[in-house]
């Protein structure tokens, strides 16, 4: 899997609470149609974004899709409502293949190029029945390539005996490097570690402005000023260097962040500036 070093998030192209339609529907095609043209080849959706919505948002924006593009799914969460509370992880075999099937008729594609298990916690089906159930999806060439999303390093290696991994992504940033284990594991077999929510400063429900991400930032800032750079594309800067298998996929629904992180690719930190981000 080869792909430039920045994607994009497509989740927040959809309503409030990640529930039904992006709210300005002609904006949400004509960014992500700018998004392409800056030069983006990955960009990240799921099934139950909206749910559903967001992959008929992208289809509509971009197919026909460039050869040189990547859409990347997933499946194995269902919601009920805008809340965190009406989400749930299902891997029933049928339910996936179900799940698979319905997100390349809503993309447009005969084959998925990306395919995720979204969560590695399902409780209808063994980890290793679900990772079973994509192997197959590969065979039938409903699938490309398989990928893992929200699983512990001891699943990725169990799946790992079962198909090839391509992809791994996980909440990972500045602040919340819990999940340095997956990434140290996924560079070792060759596959891509993709960090959701990559520039936050916080870790998943935590504000940002309590006092560890708030120290975080002020450490930040005058490596931005010295390098004319933002904290974002600094925080970015940090994560390409971790590993040549880093691949972040920011969201945004503003053009001029988009290509501020594309940017971020030509910050290139010193010695002593990736030291000083790594020890705080």
């Amino acid at each position: 899997m080869t792909s430039p070093r920045i994607g994009y998030g497509a989740m927040r192209l959809t309503g409030p609470g990640h529930w039904g339609d992006y709210p300005d529907r002609e904006a949400g095609i004509k960014l992500l149609r700018q998004v392409v043209d800056a030069g983006v080849t990955l960009i990240d959706t799921a099934d139950v974004y909206g749910p559903h919505t967001n992959e008929l948002l992208i289809r509509e924006a971009l197919h026909p899709y460039p050869e040189h593009l990547l859409i990347a799914t997933k499946g194995g969460f269902v919601r009920s409502g805008p809340e965190i509370s009406t989400i749930a992880a299902l891997g029933h075999r049928q339910y996936l293949r179900q799940s698979a099937k319905l997100s390349a008729r809503r993309l447009g594609v005969e084959r998925i190029g990306l395919y995720y298990l979204h969560s590695g916690y399902a409780r209808d089906a063994s980890f290793e029945e679900q990772v079973g159930t994509l192997a197959e999806l590969r065979s039938e060439g409903v699938i490309e390539q398989i990928g893992l999303s929200n699983v512990t390093l001891e699943q990725l290696r169990a799946a790992q005996a079962i198909v090839e991994i391509s992809a791994v992504t996980a909440h990972y940033n500045v602040v919340d490097r819990h999940e340095q284990p997956l990434l140290d594991a996924a560079t070792e077999a060759g596959a891509v570690f993709v960090p959701w929510q990559p520039v936050s400063l916080s870790t998943p429900g935590e504000p940002t402005d309590t006092a560890g991400p708030a120290a975080v930032r002020r450490a930040l800032e005058p490596i931005a000023a010295r390098q004319g750079a933002t904290v974002s594309q600094v925080a970015l800067a940090w994560l390409l260097d971790r590993s040549a298998a880093v691949l972040p996929i920011p969201g945004t629904t503003s053009l001029a962040h988009v290509r501020e992180n594309l940017a971020a690719q030509d910050v290139v930190l010193s010695r002593e500036e990736l030291a000083a981000i790594t020890g705080l």
